[in-house]
């Protein structure tokens, strides 16, 4: 009806209708969608549909959203590294330190990946411990001015017990991330991070322990990435042969009868039993210009030029060789 155009509303008859749409998000950055404890962010479609007398019919469709994050930059693919040193006292009497050190290859990761964990764990106490490491998702939650923090744990792995003296090193002790939701920094109102724990803990004592942040992201390390110093100081090492000098005097091919002997030469002039498709479908002139100088010799060498007055072109040519 004409009220209904008015109002940008169209009058659906009986039947069945169906309407293709699109919607362009916008280009500002997008939340990761994320559900949390204290709070979600989300996405949806809504569609309405209003009836005459009746209560309209509504539907939403939920949808994911990804702000990318790509672990390619130079900022996560900084090594991060840590030293610890703690020591026990009781009462008076005071044991040897404890001491920690550990280091991974960079700070972005993506779930499914290994992060491969250097560490050296000395043991100067009279105690035994045990080192570990341990995955943390940080969930923080901002409104009206106040905030509220969940962490949970994602994966940990254990060490070996130290006793008094003994000293454990992991060389690329692999701890793999689960399928986890990528790092939200850009949201007002959600904030996600991870951070790598290594720790050693101390039975009836504080543990000691280092944090390594984290940033999960959704692109993951270009297959060459890592490789590039590596490759680039290979390629320095291999410019050597850049050095060499070339001889002042070329030295000359060696001569066609060095090459083919006369039984050769006599054997390809003989006549041909049978030509191949291709040569069969050559025209006459062509195929006799290819014939007649088929096996002939090369020219001779020469370092002179047969044609010295013969005008040439003002574009550089290279030496003969």
């Amino acid at each position: 009806d004409d009220d209904n155009s008015e109002e940008g509303l169209h009058t659906i008859h009986s039947g069945r209708h169906e309407y293709a749409f699109s919607f362009e998000l916008p280009q500002t950055p997008l939340a990761t969608s994320f559900e949390g404890r204290h709070g979600s962010v989300r996405y949806w479609v809504k569609a309405e549909l209003h009836r005459p007398w009746l209560l309209p019919v509504k539907l939403k469709k939920e949808f994911t959203v990804f702000e990318h994050i790509d672990i390619n930059t130079p900022s996560l693919l900084s090594p991060q590294a840590g030293t610890k040193e703690k020591t026990l006292c009781c009462w008076f009497c005071t044991s040897g330190p404890i001491s920690l050190s550990a280091k991974i290859e960079r700070k972005g990761y993506t779930p499914g990946e290994s992060i491969q964990i250097f560490a050296e764990i000395e043991n100067c106490s009279s105690r035994m411990v045990v080192p570990k490491a341990t995955i943390y998702q940080t969930q923080a939650f901002y409104a009206k001015g106040k905030m509220k923090e969940v962490r949970q744990l994602v994966a940990n792995l254990r060490g070996e017990s130290l006793s008094s003296g003994k000293t454990e090193t992991w060389n690329g002790k692999q701890l793999k991330i689960p399928p986890v939701s990528p790092s939200i920094l850009d949201c007002s109102i959600i904030r996600v991070e991870y951070s790598l724990m290594v720790y050693v803990d101390i039975p009836g004592a504080m543990d000691l322990f280092l944090n390594l942040p984290l940033v999960i992201g959704t692109i993951p390390l270009h297959p060459f990435g890592s490789r590039t110093s590596s490759v680039s100081s290979q390629g320095s090492m291999n410019m050597n042969w850049l050095g060499l000098t070339l001889p002042e005097r070329p030295e000359a091919p060696p001569s066609y009868a060095e090459v083919v002997t006369e039984e050769q030469r006599q054997s390809s002039l003989a006549p041909l039993g049978a030509c191949d498709d291709f040569e069969r479908a050559l025209p006459g002139p062509l195929f006799a210009y290819i014939q007649e100088f088929r096996f002939l010799p090369p020219p001779l060498y020469s370092e002179i030029d047969p044609n010295p007055d013969q005008p040439t072109d003002d574009r550089p040519s290279c030496p003969s060789r």
